[in-house]
């Protein structure tokens, strides 16, 4: 079972205040990639104390301690996912703003064979996406 962000920020040392707490909690029940912003308003209705100033804090602080991942997608605001083991691409809605995760095998195969094409050997790669959803 996968660690909670509250359980990772223990196993590093990172100190919990109660209202780190629910920023944690927050985040690792989040299934979206949301801004400062978006995470500030679903943590105030928990805790309306929790001052978006603290959750700029606590997101700088769990990104910088290897728990969240920051995402700066083209057009808009900083996003956070908890930063698991395993590897996945995003593909991004430009209308909606929608983020999907993915993985594609034949994409990771491709960008191998580019990287040996060269002379390299791949050690890590991000791959965004960007589209717009086709109508039905």
């Amino acid at each position: 079972m996968p660690e909670t962000i509250e359980e990772k920020c223990l196993s590093k040392g990172v100190k919990l205040t109660d209202q780190r707490k629910v920023i944690a909690q927050v985040m690792s029940q989040s299934s979206d990639h949301p801004d400062v912003d978006e995470l500030y308003n679903r943590v105030s209705k928990i805790d309306p104390k929790i001052s978006i100033a603290t959750v700029y804090r606590t997101v700088k602080l769990f990104e910088e301690s290897g728990i969240l991942a920051k995402h700066e997608f083209k057009g808009g605001k900083a996003r956070y996912e908890e930063l698991n083991e395993g590897h996945h691409d995003h593909l991004i809605d430009v209308k909606s703003g929608e983020i999907i995760e993915f993985v594609d095998e034949e994409i990771e195969k491709l960008q191998r064979k580019v990287a040996e094409k060269y002379g390299y050997k791949l050690v890590d790669h991000k791959l965004e996406l960007y589209g717009i959803k086709k109508k039905s």
